[in-house]
């Protein structure tokens, strides 16, 4: 599924008009800047279902507060990953 919106993605960019082509520069740093904030936030968030996860081993009484407060802690992980986003979409 990634291999094809990688080909999409250069195809996209290879039929692009010149003239409405942005700085190089730019479109390689945002590239760049968007795959490192997605791996970072992927390895953020194993990090924390894999606490999560231990965490409800050692005290299955306490599920639910630690389910919510790990589903709260992705959003944020998340939601970094996406500001990224919005950042290469505005500089693009």
């Amino acid at each position: 599924m990634f291999g094809k919106m990688f080909v999409l993605a250069f195809v996209l960019m290879a039929f692009a008009m010149p003239s409405m082509a942005a700085d190089p520069a730019i479109v390689l740093t945002s590239a760049f800047s968007m795959a490192i904030a997605s791996g970072l936030c992927a390895l953020g968030q194993g990090k924390a279902i894999a606490g999560a996860v231990e965490a409800i081993a050692r005290n299955p009484g306490a599920a639910t507060v630690i389910r919510g407060l790990g589903l709260l802690g992705l959003v944020f992980i998340e939601s970094l990953a996406l500001f990224t986003l919005v950042i290469v979409f505005v500089k693009g």
